[in-house]
């Protein structure tokens, strides 16, 4: 029988130590690859920055436990998405996933999304201070590209700017999102929502986009209640109709706002102020939108009821005493106005 030298013997034993290893480390990288992973207890958010790059990605998953190895990641990443690309922003794991489920949901950027609520009859400069405040968004910023009117210019040629045209409504979004992209957002909503069939309604009544949009933020600035807005532009409609003017105390309050003026109040002085928008003195429409109306208040300014009134008066917080005529209109203003002051 041929003897094996010991140095076949080691050579052998080291071949099948390295097969083994190669064995182990196969199965090892099959699991912690294709089985689902989570090494945390609890939800964990990432944040991915722009351009980050996919090694340094891999190294922050891994620290968070979202994935099984850091180095199985890179492997697995070149051998089955080495052109995959990811998208920035937050991204929130909550549940064990595969390293192809991660890959996936970085390239798709499924990101963690963020509420931002705009109230309808904000003007400019309140949506840009509240979203600095509440969103850390660069309210000076979205000031500055809501002043632009280039988005808006096809639908209304003479806008100076997006005032009127930022629709309220809540978006989700993005963590790090910019003030132009906010713009751009509110008033993509806004031309959405502002259908063919408004527009044909708006050439019934012989009104521009930008007519019914101002109409419509008086309307909004009058009254939170849905049945009284129709109610309200009728009696707007009317007086346009036989060129009386608006006498809508928010146009006034919109001028010393847009003038950086008003103090909180509204007294004669005030209803004095030397303003195209102040309606008291002039008559018609201000030359634009008071604030960024909602779709009630635009459909109400689309159709409005059919009366004869003229007049309104609050008779509380929440409803309207409604009057054809000024003597009507003046003993409505003694009862809910006058007397309740002198109680």
């Amino acid at each position: 029988m041929k003897k094996v030298s010991p140095l076949k013997k080691f050579a052998a034993a080291v071949s099948i130590l390295v097969l083994l290893g190669i064995a182990l480390v196969s199965i090892d990288f099959y699991h912690k690859a294709f089985t689902p992973y989570a090494g945390y207890d609890q939800p964990v958010v990432i944040n991915i920055r722009q351009g980050e790059s996919v090694g340094s990605i891999a190294r922050l998953l891994d620290q968070e436990k979202v994935i099984a190895g850091y180095y199985y990641f890179r492997i697995y990443y070149r051998l089955f998405f080495n052109n995959a690309s990811f998208k920035s922003g937050e991204y929130r794991f909550e549940q064990p996933m595969t390293m192809e489920q991660v890959i996936e949901k970085l390239h798709d950027g499924k990101v963690l999304l963020h509420k931002i609520t705009i109230k309808e009859g904000m003007i400019i400069k309140e949506i840009g201070r509240y979203l600095e405040k509440q969103h850390k968004i660069n309210g000076s910023d979205f000031i500055n590209f809501a002043l632009s009117p280039h988005l808006i210019t096809k639908m209304d040629p003479n806008a100076p700017d997006l005032e009127g045209y930022l629709y309220p409504d809540t978006y989700m979004v993005h963590k790090g999102i910019t003030a132009e992209q906010v713009v751009r957002l509110m008033v993509r909503k806004f031309r959405e929502n502002f259908t063919h069939t408004m527009k044909w309604r708006a050439e019934e009544l012989n009104l521009t986009v930008r007519q019914v949009i101002t109409l419509a933020s008086l309307i909004e600035k009058e009254t939170a209640s849905r049945e009284e807005r129709f109610l309200i532009s009728s009696v707007f409609h009317n007086r346009l109709r036989i060129g009386m003017p608006m006498g809508c105390d928010p146009t006034i309050i919109y001028a010393l706002k847009r003038d950086d003026k008003y103090t909180g109040k509204l007294g004669w002085a005030e209803l004095k102020y030397d303003s195209p928008y102040n309606s008291r003195l002039h008559a018609g429409l201000p030359p634009g939108p008071i604030c960024n109306p909602g779709y009630e208040s635009i459909e109400a300014a689309l159709y409005p009821e059919n009366t004869k009134y003229l007049y309104f008066v609050a008779k509380d917080s929440r409803s309207h005493y409604f009057s054809e005529n000024l003597n009507e209109h003046n003993r409505a203003v003694q009862k809910f106005i006058i007397n309740r002051d002198r109680n």
